[in-house]
């Protein structure tokens, strides 16, 4: 059986884990954590960098930091996981979701304007796929009309727009190092931050409300309860793990980027035949390989699909069910326009196995079977 997914696994995990224990330092904020901070700094280009304990909670922090309230409207896509709504739900805020593209799955730039009322209080642009928004029109709607832009990143990282890292846009950037992600810490994620002076509310709320951040720094002999907070601080064992594959960062995106490659390859055929839809990269976006999918006709051609590559082992998934029509996207949120593509697009998008590891011939098997399966 060829998995869908296989988390990242270079061999040196288990050694830096081992370091962590010895230090007899496996708490947050260790050596580890640190070493990885810094290389999302130096990678991203951010002012800071905090690894979190899940791009859900590093998306909660983003929403306390931007202080959301009771009755603010935020919008957003509803094609996107939970915890991009969750996150703001949890502060009493109602998502509004729009309409997305279908070339790209991701958020339809045009439509958010529309969306704002005098309630908004900002806008969470979802990288779908690793693929950037349209970002420069999504800032100018925000600026024109003061929000501030919460990039959900989760599957954004090595990914750039016009140049400049995902995650970096808005005043804060979410990115996941989930199993699924292309680089892992089983749970865990990390907060981007644009403006220095966020900088150390942030690590306040990230440290249970206190200033013990700055207390390790030496700039205070004690340390206090000083603001509202909680621990988003991961094990720095955790970190650990995660710093084995940072080190090899671009080969595991080069070898990412091989296997999307050679998908794209072997499949165009199909797609130039009509019987199937291929991803779409715009020319501004660089992506990270995060997944590769295609687009059956409707649901019904996607099951037998799904059910045809399980049956010959290769195991295929869907993806997001649109937040709007599930119980809590209904009890919670309100969709603004028409879902044109929103559910028609989400029923069609079959993900096939994308993995550091996975062997060239195992893809080819896998496209052979595609292949098979429209013959």
């Amino acid at each position: 059986m060829i998995n869908f997914n296989v988390p990242p696994f270079t061999g040196k995990e288990t050694e830096y884990i081992m370091e962590a224990v010895k230090a007899q330092k496996i708490c947050g904020d260790g050596q580890f954590t640190k070493k990885c901070n810094a290389w999302l700094e130096e990678k991203t280009g951010a002012v800071k960098a905090l690894l979190t304990t899940s791009c859900t909670h590093a998306t909660e922090m983003a929403a306390l930091l931007a202080d959301v309230k009771p009755g603010d409207e935020v919008i957003m896509p509803s094609y996107t996981f939970v915890s991009t709504a969750d996150a703001f739900v949890l502060r009493g805020a109602t998502p509004v979701f729009v309409d997305i593209r279908p070339d790209t799955m991701n958020i339809d730039e045009k439509k958010i304007e529309a969306a704002i009322t005098d309630k908004t209080v900002g806008i969470v642009p979802v990288h779908y796929a690793g693929v950037a928004c349209e970002m420069d029109t999504i800032m100018d709607v925000a600026k024109r009309h003061n929000l501030w832009v919460i990039e959900d990143a989760a599957q954004g990282i090595m990914s750039t727009y016009k140049g400049k890292a995902l995650g970096t846009f808005g005043e804060f950037g979410c990115f996941s190092f989930h199993e699924t992600k292309n680089y892992s810490m089983g749970e865990g994620g990390a907060i981007l931050i644009r403006d220095e002076e966020k900088i150390e509310d942030a690590e306040i709320l990230r440290e249970k409300g206190t200033n013990r951040s700055k207390f390790f720094r030496g700039q205070i002999d004690k340390y206090t309860w000083v603001n509202q907070g909680s621990s988003y601080l991961p094990s720095d064992m955790n970190a650990a793990y995660l710093w084995a594959q940072l080190e090899m960062a671009e080969k595991i995106n080069d070898y990412r980027i091989s296997i999307w490659e050679q998908y794209w390859r072997e499949l165009t055929p199909l797609a130039e035949a009509g019987k199937i839809e291929l991803p779409t990269v715009p020319k501004d976006c660089v992506h990270n390989a995060h997944m590769f999918y295609i687009k059956a006709k409707d649901i019904e051609e996607r099951s037998a699909l799904i059910s045809y590559m399980k049956e010959n082992g290769v195991l295929t998934v869907f993806h997001y069910i649109p937040l709007h029509t599930a119980p809590a996207g209904l009890k919670f949120g309100r969709f603004h326009g028409e879902d044109k593509y929103t559910t028609k697009e989400s029923e069609r998008l079959v993900r096939l196995p994308l993995y550091f590891g996975l062997k060239e011939e195992e893809v080819s098997y896998i496209c052979d079977k595609v292949r098979e399966f429209y013959r």
